[in-house]
């Protein structure tokens, strides 16, 4: 269910824009409307309609996990604050601008931050992340822990590159999808590889 959770404002963003695709007139009157609510340029190219509303829906579907976590008296994790503050700045600068450059940044920006969170806990302060998380499910020699660590961080580098370069070198649908679909499938892949081996690991006692 978190798993849902963290990706809910991925799965809203997708699903609006796809709908706003299929009936591009209403996309454009709905964002005219709410860039005008909020005092923004409410005049853009018709076709920039599905990224804007999408980007919108991203950010109140954030701002409203963060609502939802408080409401219920829960504590609201650092990466979804990182999140929180990535999507209104990267998507505000979106709606205000007009260009879809910020929103398809926001997935790299995001990716990088996490690495750079596992990078600098481990390195600095001395707080392997993952480690932190795994450990009550696996028992590892520190140095393999920090593999583990090391491991993800690269991944995520890897994740904002290759986001980049499916934003810039493939239509803005395509991109949509690959921020779902892609980005999800690659992370699901990347982390059951993983456990698999490590899990290899434990079963032949940390050797």
């Amino acid at each position: 269910m978190k798993f849902i959770f963290d990706l809910f404002p991925v799965f809203v963003f997708f699903g609006v824009y796809s709908l706003a695709e299929r009936v591009p007139d209403t996309a454009v009157s709905l964002t005219a409307n709410l860039l005008a609510a909020i005092g923004l340029d409410s005049h853009f190219e018709p076709s920039q309609g599905p990224i804007l509303l999408a980007t919108a829906a991203a950010i109140v579907a954030t701002i409203g996990q963060v609502l939802y976590l408080m409401a219920r008296r829960r504590p609201v994790d650092k990466m979804l604050w990182i999140s929180l503050v990535i999507i209104v700045v990267m998507g505000g600068l979106t709606l205000a601008l007009h260009d879809s450059t910020f929103i398809k940044w926001k997935p790299t920006v995001l990716y990088w931050v996490f690495g750079a969170v596992l990078l600098v806990s481990d390195l600095l302060l001395g707080r392997n992340l993952i480690r932190k998380m795994m450990e009550a499910q696996l028992t590892l020699p520190d140095p393999i822990w920090r593999q583990v660590n090391l491991s993800w961080v690269g991944f995520f580098v890897l994740m904002g590159v290759l986001n980049l370069y499916v934003a810039f070198n493939f239509s803005e649908s395509a991109w949509v999808k690959f921020k779902l679909f892609g980005g999800m499938g690659l992370m699901f892949v990347f982390a059951l590889g993983q456990g698999l081996l490590l899990q290899r690991y434990a079963d032949d006692g940390g050797k």
